[in-house]
């Protein structure tokens, strides 16, 4: 197989495991070792005609991948979409105390919004809506129970009993969001809302079409999710390794990418116990880990759409799946079930 990328898995728990890989093999000739500044997004390196950037965006992994340009509007590209990318996970971000996202979640409104988070919220209620609910952005009172359950001493390897997470699921309800250019807030008190199934495949898309507007023409991004405008330089689509939902210290194959994202969910991502039963997607009728699939991955025109269509069908079973999927023009979606087998879904 060609296929491009260092894994880049963390087998501990409360960790994601990425399901996108890219490499050097991508472009058939091998980077230089990367020097230390590396892991705080600092380094541009180079092969060829091509540069590639690495650091993190939302606690992940990640690439972007240039092609034609020199080095020094390589590095003022990079410098745009490193203070993009900051500016928006201030906006995005669980992990950083004041982001837009912490303080709604804290005082419960937030006035005078960031127009990014008013327009990201304002699509994620609409999966909410066309997906029946699958895709919830306020499932994190079900995240703060798991974690609080599998941190403390000796937890029941079931995971949280069916009390508490009918208690935790009076608090899971997207319609319960009020969203408006002046104010957000949350309807219920002790509601949190999370990004964590779309916010990376946004992300991914402001800094791709900021890498096309100032003359980007070949560009993967990986921030989390997968973007790719144009083609490889050779000729062909850009190829994108994805992991075995199965086994995920394996690759299962590739799919090309031309003016087209990727994105994976899975079970496998963050579990929360060692046999992988309890995990980060939600069944939110229950309350428990859902079971239907072992992972999803979406291909589709934006990686806003193909994130959140993947969070939003490993919660879901294949029929209903199906259903959904039809409401996605140019998606399609490669479901890994839980006997291993492997089902192609696409719109006609």
């Amino acid at each position: 197989m060609d296929l491009f990328g260092t894994r880049r898995l963390n087998q501990a728990a409360f960790s994601r495991r990425r399901a996108l890989l890219i490499a050097a093999a991508a472009i058939g000739a091998p980077f230089l070792p990367w020097p230390a500044s590396v892991a705080s997004g600092t380094a541009l390196r180079g092969a060829g005609r091509f540069r590639r950037w690495r650091g993190r965006v939302l606690g992940a992994d990640a690439t972007i991948l240039l092609h034609g340009m020199d080095e020094a509007p390589a590095r003022r590209l990079i410098r745009l979409c490193r203070d993009e990318i900051t500016r928006l996970e201030d906006i995005f971000s669980l992990y950083r105390p004041d982001s837009a996202l912490v303080r709604l979640n804290r005082d419960g409104e937030l006035r005078t919004p960031p127009p990014e988070l008013v327009e990201l919220l304002s699509r994620s209620l609409h999966f909410g809506e066309i997906t029946g609910g699958a895709f919830d952005v306020t499932v994190q009172a079900l995240w703060n129970l798991y974690v609080e359950h599998f941190s403390g001493p000796n937890p029941d390897p079931a995971g949280p009993n069916e009390a508490r997470r009918a208690s935790a699921l009076k608090l899971v309800d997207y319609t319960a969001i009020q969203v408006g250019r002046r104010r957000i807030a949350v309807s219920r008190p002790g509601m949190a809302i999370t990004l964590n199934g779309i916010a990376q495949g946004y992300i991914t898309d402001r800094i791709a079409d900021l890498l096309r507007e100032n003359g980007a023409g070949n560009v993967l991004v990986d921030l989390g999710e997968t973007r790719a405008h144009g083609r490889h330089p050779s000729g062909r689509p850009w190829r994108i390794g994805l992991v075995d939902p199965a086994r995920p210290e394996r690759l299962a194959g590739t799919v090309a990418l031309t003016d087209q994202a990727v994105a994976s969910s899975g079970g496998y991502g963050t579990r929360f116990d060692p046999s992988g039963r309890n995990h980060h997607l939600f069944d939110r009728i229950s309350g428990a880990s859902a079971s239907y699939n072992l992972g999803v991955s979406v291909i589709a025109p934006t990686a806003t759409t193909a994130d959140g269509l993947s969070t939003a069908l490993s919660v879901m079973p294949l029929d209903r799946a199906a259903g959904c999927l039809d409401r996605f023009r140019g998606a399609r979606a490669i479901v890994t079930l839980l006997d291993r087998s492997v089902v192609t879904l696409e719109r006609p």
